[in-house]
């Protein structure tokens, strides 16, 4: 009797953000499911020591390199490396995010605040003392939340177009993703108006938000304050409740759907509600894109 020895191709992925929390469990979980995943962060040594962590684990196919999504060369560089390396792309989760918020941690510790009040959203008023929107911060958060994506994205499609094996785009964003959280009508319909939205039309909405921080006048025009969400990491300073296992098996299973799966173009712009702390409006932008296939 003739033994069926077929393999399943071996997959190709980039893990953004990585070196911790959701997305070093992610890395972990598709390493498991036999991909071939590169661990990137902007800490090369945080990058590597991580690394090394899930090999000696016996995950041989996780390897690393560094990647700051805010750095035009940083992502050439690793364009180029997965280039040289593997010929194409399968899988892109762009998890590397920036909270938009300067925080007074122990403060905030010291509030206790139970996990109920963090669902309901009544915490935006108990956490003003000791988180702030600052410029600096807003600017980071939309660098890294926005622009970051973006630019990694474009970077890495054509290796994506090059995979056989139906590539997919996972981008993790927050609870607080839904359009529906922002308070301003117009900029709520911008964004959701998925046959009229181009990039000119986010980078004004982008200012917008920048002029509006610095006249001190985001709710007077219209944008929420923002809030941690809720996987269990230093992005919220450890406030959520589910473990980051828990906050990875969304990205994975979106990840390994096979060729001819759903995908958020055809299912509407489904959203993958995985992280917290990133900048609201980012989110809503990003919930709205989050899950594509190329």
């Amino acid at each position: 009797m003739e033994l069926n020895t077929f393999q399943a191709p071996t997959r190709y992925a980039v893990v953004t953000g990585a070196n911790k929390g959701i997305g070093f469990e992610t890395v972990r979980q598709l390493a498991n499911a036999g991909a071939t995943v590169v661990l990137t962060a902007r800490n090369e040594k945080r990058g590597i020591e991580a690394t090394k962590l899930l090999q000696e684990s016996g995950l041989s196919n996780v390897i690393f390199h560094q990647l700051n999504v805010r750095d035009p060369q940083s992502i050439q560089s690793l364009a180029k490396f997965i280039t040289t390396q593997f010929e194409r792309l399968d899988i892109l989760v762009n998890n590397a995010g920036a909270s938009g918020v300067q925080v007074d941690e122990d403060g905030l510790r010291a509030l206790n605040i139970d996990p109920a009040t963090w669902l309901a959203g009544k915490a935006v008023n108990m956490v003003q003392d000791v988180m702030k929107t600052t410029y600096d911060t807003a600017k980071e958060c939309i660098d890294t939340n926005y622009y970051g994506v973006k630019n990694v994205t474009e970077a890495l499609l054509p290796l994506l177009q090059c995979s056989t094996l139906g590539a997919r785009i996972v981008n993790v964003s927050s609870l607080r993703s839904e359009l529906s959280r922002i308070p301003n009508e117009r900029t709520r319909k911008e964004l959701g108006d998925i046959e009229t939205l181009t990039e000119e039309k986010i980078d004004r909405i982008l200012q917008k938000f920048l002029h509006d921080l610095k006249q001190d006048a985001l709710e007077a025009n219209g944008w929420q304050k923002m809030l941690p969400r809720y996987v269990n990491t230093d992005i919220n300073w450890h406030t959520g409740t589910m473990t980051v296992e828990e906050g990875a098996e969304g990205s994975v299973m979106l990840a390994l759907l096979p060729e001819g799966g759903p995908t958020g173009y055809r299912l509407g712009m489904i959203n993958a509600f995985i992280e917290g702390g990133m900048c609201e409006f980012i989110q809503s932008m990003l919930g709205g894109l989050s899950l594509c296939n190329t």
